[in-house]
């Protein structure tokens, strides 16, 4: 083994054990493998940065910028509120009409813009039919993973096909994944309608605490905030008389939210932080008694005897409690709620916390938020319409809601948009030119700004993407994926061509159950490509096979952030995902090892 060999599968080593950690950002992750590769002299300056002018970095831009244009336009949730809501009150017919919607739309989108745009109208077609959404967020983010086996506009797909390009053979094309991809999507339907449902929880967040279960969703029940209620009267010798809420100190000493005042006219509900507490009033708190009995408070408040609140208790015409997700790109992610201001931002205060594993509903302002948490929140309103608006959020409300409505500029970029992936799939030009065209032409049309195509593309993508791809090449240029290969051929050759093809699923299936399936497809499709003709084999089918595979995310929330997304509205933990996606994992092997070899047949070209 010589020394660019030994550095090279040192890099590797590190950039997967870094990966697996989440320590770092995987797009940092990927910087720092491009560095290493640099200063090793593994790789020339030019090699180093060849990825950031590949084409699949070009088509992963450019499918950004297409997409962000639907769904600006209100084509995008038109689109899927429409499928999404002929399904009726059936959970088998909501569950296959999400599925096939989500399925659908991502064969052109993001999986993680699918799954924020059609997220809200989800949660309020469970609550109308009175469906748990546990029942039914699973089913869609399995739908937008099955949808991106079927099309070239996914990001793993984009990549395998880049690697395919250099080394020497032709990429895929537009619809080359679809003889194989659409049997998946169907099979993947089908079981989740017929079998994948009956392992789905039966209720959501239970498993934390036994809940009152009832006909239609209550909030203060999901998040078990009626166990941290209760009322206090401001007496005579209070310290807090004539101050106003902001100054009072209860969340800072005590960790109590004030969520209402009961006045003599009447219950004023979500005071805003300059409310004047005055003597007598009764102030409903969220906050554990315990400790602030503890605390000897009895200077500041006289605790009263509860009752039973539900979520219309603290709600009115004017004050709302709705459900909000942290959107993928939220910049509230990894700091507190202190640190952003949440409440002076969004005018809303957090009740409660659902991490995926537990409801958190004290000492709020200092816990760091993270990606798919879910928040319980109360406020004003008129202050929903700004918060749907704001990319860090995706709101649930209950509230039965109009699809947006589609913009004068809507039929234009859905012109433009069909045109693009027409010329794309015919195949007369290269799909990175096309698709940046395509993109060229929403801007030069005004469908969206060059601002907003900055703010659309997802660049930690992008340097994820561009900074593995040389990896790939060094890989083949050490002969580390000569290695890789020669040990996986000499286990499986006896075999034949399926078992090889089955131990690259295994293998890339595995590692996307924890890592980007960027990273992996530009780890494994090398191997694969060096596997297949050290076997004698069709590399374009084992590349086919390998790209399949890494979108098979189903075993744990880890494997996608789509499945993260879910984890906190759905109230699901890691055994959910493990219990469903494992025999949808299993099968889907079997429709690959069956229809792959049909259109893609393994005889050594």
């Amino acid at each position: 083994m010589n020394n660019e060999l030994i550095i090279t599968l040192v890099i590797l080593a590190g950039a997967i054990v870094l990966f697996l950690s989440e320590r770092l950002s995987v797009d940092l992750v990927a910087l720092l493998v491009l560095v290493a590769l640099g200063l090793s002299r593994v790789l020339t300056p030019q090699e180093v940065f060849s990825g950031f002018s590949d084409t699949a970095v070009i088509t992963i831009l450019a499918i950004f910028v297409l997409a962000h244009a639907l769904e600006v336009t209100g084509i995008a949730e038109r689109m899927g509120d429409v499928l999404v809501r002929t399904a009726g009150g059936s959970e088998v017919r909501l569950i296959v009409a999400l599925m096939s919607a989500a399925a659908f739309m991502s064969l052109f989108m993001n999986n993680i813009a699918v799954a924020s745009i059609l997220l809200p109208a989800t949660s309020s077609i469970a609550k109308r039919t009175n469906i748990k959404i546990s029942r039914l967020l699973m089913p869609l983010a399995f739908g937008t993973l099955l949808g991106g086996t079927a099309t070239l506009f996914t990001t793993t797909n984009i990549v395998v096909s880049g690697v395919l390009k250099s080394n020497g053979y032709r990429g895929f094309g537009v619809l080359d994944f679809a003889p194989v991809g659409l049997p998946l999507v169907i099979v993947g339907i089908v079981y989740m309608a017929i079998w994948g449902r009956r392992l789905l929880p039966a209720e959501s967040r239970t498993e934390v605490e036994d809940v009152i279960h009832q006909a239609d969703y209550d909030l203060l029940q999901m998040y078990h905030l009626g166990e941290r209620l209760f009322r206090a009267r401001i007496p005579s010798s209070s310290s807090l008389i004539e101050k106003d809420l902001a100054e009072s100190a209860l969340r800072e000493k005590f960790g109590l939210n004030v969520v209402a005042v009961e006045l003599s006219g009447g219950t004023l509900l979500a005071p805003e932080p300059d409310f004047i507490i005055h003597e007598g009033d009764i102030l409903l708190l969220a906050g554990r008694l315990d400790e602030f009995r503890q605390l000897n408070a009895e200077a500041y408040l006289d605790v009263l005897p509860m009752r039973q609140y539900s979520e219309s208790d603290l709600e009115s015409a004017s004050v709302a409690v709705i459900e909000a997700v942290l959107s993928p790109r939220s910049q509230l992610v990894g700091r507190t709620l202190k640190e952003t201001q949440f409440r002076e931002k969004f005018g809303m205060m957090v009740l409660a916390v659902w991490n995926g594993e537990r409801v958190i509903r004290t000492r709020l302002s200092d816990l760091k938020l993270a990606f798919g948490d879910a928040l319980l929140l109360q406020g004003p309103r008129k202050k929903l319409p700004l918060l749907r608006q704001d990319p860090n959020l995706i709101v649930l409300s209950k509230d039965e809601e109009k699809s947006q409505a589609v913009s004068n500029k809507g039929w234009l970029a859905l012109t433009i948009f069909g045109l693009t992936i027409l010329v794309a799939a015919l195949g007369r030009f290269s799909v990175s030119e096309v698709m940046l065209t395509g993109a060229l032409a929403m801007v030069i049309a005004s469908v969206v700004t060059m601002e907003q195509v900055y703010r659309a593309i997802e660049w930690r993508i992008v340097f994820l993407v561009a900074g593995m791809l040389p990896l790939g090449l060094a890989m083949t240029k050490t002969g580390a994926t000569t290695i890789f290969a020669g040990a996986l051929t000499g286990m499986l050759k006896p075999l034949g061509p399926l078992a090889l093809l089955l131990g690259l699923l295994v293998i890339t299936v595995l590692l996307s159950q924890a890592m980007k399936g960027a990273a992996v497809s530009a780890v494994v499709a090398p191997i694969a490509i060096q596997a297949a003709q050290q076997f004698g084999v069709d590399p374009r089918a084992m590349a086919m096979g390998v790209a399949l595979a890494t979108s098979l995310a189903f075993v744990t929330p880890l494997g996608h952030p789509v499945n993260i997304l879910m984890m906190g509205p759905g109230g699901y933990r890691f055994r959910d995902f493990f219990k469903v996606g494992l025999p949808l994992t299993i099968l889907l092997f079997f429709v690959i090892l069956v229809t792959l070899p049909i259109f893609w047949p393994l005889a050594g070209k």
